[in-house]
């Protein structure tokens, strides 16, 4: 945690930032939401004021829709979101609004993935962390990790 409010997670996968980035953009909905939650729906327009909207559903059926607004891609390198506005840059109301950072950094043979969350204050970043952020996006990114590393295997057959 840092004065930018910030949480974050990073792990190291065995495929490169090109194939984290295919499986981060193209596969999110076996990703991006903890098991035993699914993703049914994940909409990228990947170019600044473009769409973010994720759905995600638990067991039970409950869902969880999250829209948001791309503000930066740099491909295969970094994706910044947020859910404090929607396309279009319309602002929207919320008190767990951040701004989303994700990386992709070659090492070594690999890719090192990093997930940043930054909040407007230490109360929003407080509460995000006592929400569970390190064991539910720690499980996404693990997720992720699993698809990159097969799109890997797959791409090293074919």
């Amino acid at each position: 945690m840092s004065d930018l409010f910030e949480l974050s997670i990073s792990r190291v996968f065995k495929a490169s930032p090109e194939t984290v980035w295919k499986a981060f953009t193209q596969h999110g909905t076996e990703w991006f939401t903890p098991r035993p939650w699914t993703t049914p729906q994940v909409d990228y327009d990947l170019q600044p004021g473009g769409r973010a909207d994720i759905v995600m559903q638990s067991p039970e059926g409950e869902r969880h829709e999250y829209r948001g607004v791309v503000l930066e891609v740099i491909p295969e390198r970094r994706i910044v979101t947020t859910g404090a506005m929607t396309e279009g840059w319309i602002p929207q109301p919320g008190e767990m609004n951040f701004v989303r950072i994700d990386t992709f950094e070659p090492e070594g043979d690999g890719t090192r993935y990093t997930a940043r969350a930054r909040h407007w204050d230490d109360k929003a970043m407080q509460t995000h962390a006592e929400m569970g952020f390190e064991p539910g996006w720690g499980a996404a990114a693990d997720q992720l990790g699993e698809v990159a590393e097969r799109l890997a295997a797959q791409e090293a057959t074919s």
